[in-house]
């Protein structure tokens, strides 16, 4: 069976309604590992795909609540605040790092009480290295990434607060099998020296694929074991170095060319775990869109890659992207698609 899960950002401010929406939506499907029929709601759909339930990002609710936020809020012996420029390094955390442990420490209670007897998955989404030093500025003002050592001390401190978070995560919800995420939505710019320096006049380094792919196998070493996954959804995404992670590629598939779905088919036929982005989040778009019209275009690129229908069952359908800039009701549209997308995969797999 296909199964349906999202990228993680929503709208709105009310992490307790957004986290059961989720829940009820992907939970009542049916679960790779048969047991995610735990939680049992009245007006789900029928469970002929399964569902991959995952902690909401609500950007909304302001600075600490968006990615790179609550990526930094996990480093560990790094304080971070936020400055005019964005989140800097600094000497001891502030008013603004005590707001992003605070939001998260109450996303995790409202998880804990609506997972309660959870066994099934659980996906976890959090800032990989890259984007997260493009993103953070040293004290003198200059992006961690150029700087070596500040580097190689954010992907340690990173790789140790996930492990933390994931282990904290484990113990409110200990039956659940959780799903590492790492977003990079800058890891193109960062691969191809893209990013202005602080002046604007300059680029940053380029930085070599040897070093990204060290530093990306190191934070997913912290999952331990679990499944993971790296989303990149923005352009140029590179694929051959994220299948050398051995984690699941999320890409959003609108963005890949024709050497982009021959990465992709390099990645099925190895095994790897496909999160196919290709549920638009534009509202326009998904508001006239059939779930049958989004299958007709993966069926084919799975059938001009002489791929075998079968492995359809093995792709993860989600939104090309988070939720977080649409309104609640198209964020659901979006929503619905996503499922029964997944649901005419299914059909097509055994077909």
């Amino acid at each position: 069976m296909t199964t349906a899960s999202g990228i993680g950002s929503w709208p709105g401010t009310d992490i307790r309604e957004v986290l059961r929406l989720v829940r009820d939506s992907l939970g009542s499907l049916g679960s790779a590992s048969e047991t995610a029929g735990a939680l049992a709601v009245d007006d789900g759909p029928a469970p002929d795909v399964h569902g991959l339930p995952y902690l909401p990002e609500l950007p909304q609710r302001g600075p600490g609540a968006d990615l790179v936020g609550r990526g930094a809020g996990l480093l560990v012996d790094l304080p971070v605040d936020l400055q005019p420029s964005g989140w800097r390094l600094v000497d001891h955390p502030g008013r603004d790092a005590g707001r992003t442990t605070s939001l998260m420490s109450q996303d995790l209670d409202e998880l804990a009480e609506a997972y309660d007897g959870w066994t099934g998955r659980l996906k976890l989404q959090m800032a990989g290295p890259w984007s997260l030093a493009a993103s953070i500025w040293l004290p003198r003002g200059e992006r961690v990434l150029v700087d070596e050592g500040a580097m190689r001390y954010l992907v340690e401190s990173l790789t140790e607060g996930v492990r933390a978070h994931l282990a904290t995560v484990q113990r409110l919800v200990p039956g659940a099998q959780l799903v590492l995420q790492l977003d990079e939505p800058s890891l193109p710019a960062v691969l191809e020296g893209l990013l202005p320096t602080a002046s604007g006049y300059g680029r940053v380094r380029v930085i070599d694929p040897t070093d990204a792919l060290t530093a990306l196998r190191e934070v997913l070493g912290a999952a331990g074991g679990r499944d993971c996954l790296v989303h990149c959804c923005a352009p140029g995404a590179p694929l051959s170095l994220l299948r050398e992670t051995g984690a699941g590629l999320a890409v959003d598939t609108a963005q890949l060319g024709p050497r982009g779905w021959e990465g992709v088919a390099v990645a099925v036929d190895e095994g790897l775990p496909l999160y196919a982005g290709c549920v638009a989040t534009d509202p326009a778009t998904s508001a006239r869109t059939a779930p049958r019209e989004v299958a007709d275009t993966l069926v084919a690129q799975w059938d001009r890659l002489d791929l075998p229908l079968a492995s359809l069952g093995w792709v993860v359908v989600t939104p090309s992207c988070g939720l977080g800039t649409l309104t609640p009701e198209a964020a659901r549209r979006t929503h619905r698609l996503t499922v029964e997308t997944a649901t005419e995969l299914t059909e097509r797999a055994v077909d």
